[in-house]
């Protein structure tokens, strides 16, 4: 399976008031592990960047006057991420702006190149309700050192969520593997006719949510299962 986790950078935050992108970073993750296929731009919005957005990311006009503008960059694009998942954080925003930067030039919206928007805010809420669920708060949670993270960066951002993601899901994955490997154990057992249903004795209740405690302990988060009705 491949992902990309992808993080952009803008003049502001609407895109419907004429505010553009200004770096996009992307980080490619197959069957779960970081490749060296990156894709990072920095682009020149063809506007200014305001003073209040520079102390964000520290991207000043000046350093942007020679990049290339999103038609430049907007083919490559495309084709880096056609057929792949994306994870983002607070993906209606990054969405929103890459779907305005697209339109513009003809070509088809995110969700008609991509498999997939995973949106990793919308899953931390999940996990953790009522509290604080930006990159930075993630990366203390789950202890992914972010010391290097001065100001925000699209490709610097985009490697932390890496980190943030893989962690996250890390338990579900544990526990794909081990289901995997039992099925693979049942193949050559000869199919029987008669199901027998059996209920479950207080002992092995007991069990199986202990070792759903052993998972969420290992992922740092609640898993989900227990969030089911």
């Amino acid at each position: 399976m491949r992902q990309i986790i992808l993080d952009t950078e803008t003049t502001g935050l609407s895109h419907e008031e004429g505010d553009r992108i200004i770096e996009i970073g992307c980080i490619e993750l197959k069957s779960r592990q970081m490749t060296k296929n990156h894709f990072h731009h920095y682009i020149n919005p063809e506007r200014d960047v305001p003073e209040e957005a520079i102390a964000i990311h520290g991207i000043t006009n000046e350093f942007l006057a020679d990049k290339p503008g999103f038609a430049e960059i907007a083919e490559a694009f495309c084709d880096y991420i056609r057929g792949a998942e994306l994870i983002i954080h607070n993906a209606p925003f990054d969405v929103g702006f890459l779907n305005a930067e697209l339109a513009r030039l003809g070509l088809p919206r995110i969700d008609e190149l991509t498999t997939k928007v995973t949106d990793t805010l919308a899953m931390a809420r999940d996990f953790f309700p009522g509290r604080r669920n930006s990159l930075d708060a993630l990366c203390e949670r789950y202890e992914i050192d972010n010391t290097h993270r001065e100001l925000h960066g699209a490709l610097v951002d985009s490697a932390l969520l890496g980190e943030v993601y893989l962690t996250m899901t890390r338990g579900q994955e544990a526990l794909g593997i081990e289901l995997a490997s039992h099925l693979d154990d049942l193949s050559n057992v000869p199919f029987k006719a008669d199901i027998v249903v059996r209920k479950v004795t207080p002992k092995e209740e007991a069990e199986h949510e202990a070792y759903l405690d052993e998972i969420s302990k290992k992922a740092k988060a609640p898993i989900v299962w227990r969030r089911q009705d």
